[in-house]
């Protein structure tokens, strides 16, 4: 099969990001992907992929720094910019762990896209750059014009939430001031069976949900009431799944209706 295209994937070895790499590969692509270590274990699953060995490239490379930016998208013809701090927990200094580098990141991926002459860039966002605004009208469907209120997620330290929204807001601006072509996708909770052996800190954060100790700064604490475990075709931490709880922080959250939609998803295969 002749080449489609040639595209870099930020943060290749993680949850998304791994998947779209499997799925370019299996559609003819060849495939620049950034991991931080193209040697750490836990990217080992990158080149096991069908097609991997001859289409896909592992770039090492540290976000913040240019010139590293620059060798893997070079002679792309697209761009999917997944890579973003996730924190495990609560997070003692925001502005240097989250805020800075998805925002240094995500402009220095912009820059060396629009300098390579990238037709396009995927930016990888997330609903938690549209959910934190309490000033939204209740009912009313949330579309590009909504965003997290950033003021709002500083106050109830909500710094993934503010990290996204700095970002995307920054691509956008990005975008109309260099005219190079970039689409947003803000994805929500996104489910499914992980190709890498390593745990990330997303399936932490989901581990400690299902086992009722989730609390984290900006995150709501559960208190557990009833507990079944049951056989199901889910992973093994999946089966111990709790019935009942209640959110005991009385602190807004962006986690809180989601964790509940999960809960009754989980609640599904029993």
């Amino acid at each position: 099969m002749a080449e489609k295209g040639r595209v870099c994937v930020t943060g290749a070895g993680g949850y998304v990001a791994s998947w779209l790499v499997k799925l370019l590969l299996s559609n003819g692509y060849t495939v620049h992907g950034t991991v931080r270590d193209p040697h750490d274990e836990k990217n080992a699953h990158l080149m096991k992929f069908e097609k991997a060995s001859e289409n896909l490239k592992l770039f090492k490379v540290d976000l913040l720094d240019r010139s590293s930016v620059s060798a893997a998208i070079k002679g792309c013809d697209g761009v999917f910019h997944v890579a973003s701090p996730v924190p495990p927990g609560s997070v003692p200094n925001p502005e240097v762990q989250l805020i800075e580098p998805a925002v240094k990141g995500t402009l220095n991926v912009l820059e060396e896209s629009s300098e390579a002459n990238v037709k396009r860039v995927v930016f990888v966002s997330s609903a938690a750059a549209v959910s934190m605004n309490p000033a939204w009208p209740e009912g009313q469907v949330k579309d590009e014009a909504c965003w997290s209120d950033k003021e709002y997620c500083r106050k109830t330290n909500n710094w993934y939430c503010l990290s996204k929204t700095e970002a995307e807001s920054e691509a956008l601006e990005f975008a109309k001031r260099s005219g190079l072509d970039v689409v947003r996708v803000c994805p929500t909770h996104v489910l499914g069976p992980k190709l890498q052996s390593s745990t990330n800190a997303s399936i932490l954060v989901l581990i400690k949900l299902l086992k009722g100790y989730l609390w984290c700064r900006g995150l709501p604490t559960f208190k557990i009431r009833e507990s079944v475990v049951f056989e199901c075709k889910l992973p093994l931490f999946f089966k111990e799944v709790f019935r009942e709880f209640q959110v005991t922080k009385e602190e807004p959250c962006w986690y809180q209706g989601r964790c509940q939609l999960l809960f009754q998803l989980i609640l599904q295969f029993k």
